[in-house]
């Protein structure tokens, strides 16, 4: 009986260890998990004190009053209802901040460049830097255009034409042109919705931008001067995007892809409003002052303009700055001709009071790239031009622009011969 007793003592002290080892371990556990930095760990207090703190936030929150659910909703109205403009003035200042830092990363390049001493090469080898470095793109300025110009850019390059309800029986002759050649690459902006709708009913690639009340009222109504300028304003995002652009008027019949026949060597190519080699690519003209005595002849440097209706622009620094400039003056002297200042601008040089536009420029040869001046006053009346045949030509010079359009499209296109002839060199 005895041994017996002691097996059930020993039994019974061996279960009170094992149940004092689970306790033991289970209070390990809790400690552990409450007290994860230790237990005489300041931070766990803290830590402690936290929770706690949470805690008691989410409980307040979940009692705040319906007054002041109701103040919190009038305020995100409030906020949702300047959230547009917010985003405007946030897009603006992103595209100054991108393009200071665009032009800050050039002049170090050219810094590296020129900042480097060069050896003179033989006579006749020696070529200076001409062709600037496209800017890097940014589809942040305007995504909705950037997948559009995805679909429509042949090697990131397009034609461009603007253009509202006033010159729509043109616009058609113009596209119908381009159609014709085999041109994919181009697009309409929309002035208005009409020309939209119009485009879209004839598979014409087009794009109306966001509403803009100081765009929308000129592209609406706005005369062919007053349509021409805001090509200036609107090119820039296409630059920003990286995209080289040839624009064009809607007065323009396309006989030959024009992207074969450019140099892409300059920050703009553009045609001339010149009619022969002297006034379209330079001559030195003398200006006689008898009065001067021996000094009587004064040589002075010539040329033609080019023209604002027909340019092929590169994305890079000196293009945005030039179209910067020109919608900048155009905007503050409302009275002036788009034409000649996207000349002044970019051909003017630097003086006191005045820094010209460092960019690189190209003419176009006159007789590829025609205006209509060149093709009634001359070509039209010489055997062997009248078998040219141009690029393009630019009715221009002539006020009756439809009706020369069509002449110009039966002479070249079907062959009519005499379908120029009606026509006066000038205006009647």
């Amino acid at each position: 009986m005895a041994v017996g007793r002691r097996d059930k003592a020993a039994s019974f002290r061996g279960s009170r260890i094992v149940v004092a080892i689970v306790i033991g371990v289970l209070l390990g556990c809790v400690i552990a998990f409450l007290f994860p930095y230790g237990l005489f760990n300041p931070a766990a207090s803290v830590q402690n004190r936290r929770i706690g703190k949470t805690n008691f936030q989410i409980g307040s929150s979940s009692c705040e009053s319906s007054e002041r659910s109701k103040m919190l909703k009038s305020e995100i109205v409030s906020l949702s209802e300047k959230n547009s403009e917010l985003k405007k003035q946030v897009r603006d200042l992103t595209e100054r901040l991108q393009l200071a830092e665009q032009g800050k990363d050039q002049a170090q390049k050219q810094f590296l460049v020129l900042g480097e001493q060069h050896k003179a090469g033989p006579f006749g080898t020696v070529k200076a830097l001409r062709t600037n470095p496209t800017v890097v793109p940014d589809d942040s300025v305007n995504p909705r255009l950037a997948k559009i110009l995805e679909k429509v850019a042949v090697r990131k390059e397009l034609i461009v034409a603007l253009a509202n309800s006033n010159v729509k029986e043109m616009l058609e002759v113009w596209f119908s042109s381009i159609k014709r050649v085999g041109i994919p690459n181009y697009l309409v902006i929309a002035l208005d919705d009409h020309i939209e709708e119009f485009c879209k009913s004839n598979d014409v690639p087009v794009y109306k931008r966001d509403p803009d009340a100081g765009v929308d009222a000129v592209g609406r109504s706005g005369g062919n001067h007053a349509v021409s300028g805001l090509k200036f304003r609107i090119l820039r995002e296409f630059l920003q995007l990286g995209y080289s652009v040839l624009l064009s008027d809607v007065d323009i019949i396309y006989l030959q892809n024009p992207f074969n026949h450019l140099y892409r060597d300059s920050d703009v190519e553009s045609m001339t409003d010149g009619h022969n080699n002297m006034t379209a690519y330079g001559y030195n003209d003398v200006f006689d002052e008898p009065a001067m005595g021996w000094a009587r002849y004064a040589h002075t440097m010539r040329i033609w303009v080019y023209n604002s209706g027909f340019f092929f622009i590169r994305p890079t620094i000196p293009s945005i700055e030039l179209l910067d400039r020109v919608a900048d003056r155009l905007a503050k002297q409302p009275n002036s001709w788009d034409q000649a200042v996207f000349n002044e601008e970019l051909f003017f040089p630097s003086h006191p009071g005045y820094e010209g536009l460092h960019a690189a420029k190209r003419t176009m040869d006159f007789y590829m790239f025609m205006n209509s001046k060149v093709l009634f006053k001359t070509v039209r009346k010489d055997a062997k031009l009248k078998k040219l045949k141009p690029v393009i030509v630019h009715v221009n010079y002539h006020p009756d622009k439809l009706r020369r359009m069509k002449a110009v499209v039966e002479f070249f296109v079907n062959g009519k011969q005499a379908a120029l002839d009606p026509y006066p060199d000038g205006s009647e």
